[in-house]
């Protein structure tokens, strides 16, 4: 019990500065929307909202060269795996990297089926669809994983919304101290969190998996989530 309190606390942190942002912008909405006619108020879903504040529809490529939107074709009805990363990291990326097949290969084929794995690159100027899919091959990323890049401008954007900043500026802009981070959500709950991208493996499927209520919530002993 201690250990799943842990992960849930570990959760709980990670998703606060994403669940603080939707706060303070809706907050800020209500208030533009005080000093507006009635006539121009409109009512919105909790889920709409999230996805305005923090989903760009941005157009991406994949490590296999195909174009995908952010969210209509990426994030709209899924349950999805998020971290950012770049080829030639010397720091984190590759052992995290590691860490993600090893939780693939702990989700079995649900990934590409149920839940999707998707990794964005901070260097876009550099990380073409041919390198990522080199870096997908290296460190054995399997279907349903997919890397993807985009224009600069783009891909800073889906930084910023999806919280992975530094709140020192200086930090912030050094790419080589980048967030960590693994996001994971659901996005027809609204149900987000975030662990280490370093975490034991098998906690990181299990948080995952709880995602997936009722099934992996209340069936946890019957899926794989044990390395091997």
């Amino acid at each position: 019990m201690k250990s799943m309190n842990r992960r849930s606390m570990v959760a709980l942190l990670g998703a606060a500065p994403l669940a603080g942002r939707l706060l303070t912008g809706t907050a800020r909405a209500a208030s533009q929307e005080d000093d507006a006619p009635p006539t121009k108020w409109r009512v919105v879903s909790s889920r709409q909202r999230f996805r305005e504040v923090h989903f760009p529809d941005v157009v991406l490529t994949t490590h296999e060269g195909k174009k995908v939107r952010f969210y209509e074709d990426l994030m709209k009805d899924k349950i999805v795996v998020i971290n950012f990363m770049y080829a030639k990291c010397e720091g984190v990326c590759p052992g995290i990297t590691m860490n993600l097949r090893r939780v693939q290969k702990i989700l079995g084929n649900r990934v590409g089926r149920d839940i999707f794995m998707y990794s964005f690159t901070l260097k876009p100027q550099l990380d073409t669809p041919a390198k990522l899919a080199e870096y997908a091959e290296m460190h054995g990323a399997g279907p349903g994983w997919l890397f993807m890049t985009g224009k600069p401008a783009d891909m800073e954007l889906l930084r910023r919304k999806l919280g992975y900043t530094n709140p020192d500026p200086a930090l912030d802009k050094d790419v080589t101290q980048h967030i960590g981070n693994v996001r994971y959500g659901n996005e027809a709950l609204e149900w987000w969190g975030a662990c280490p991208g370093l975490a034991h493996a098998s906690a990181i499927a299990q948080s995952i998996l709880w995602l997936d209520w009722p099934k992996g919530y209340n069936r946890p002993g019957k899926e794989s989530v044990n390395e091997k």
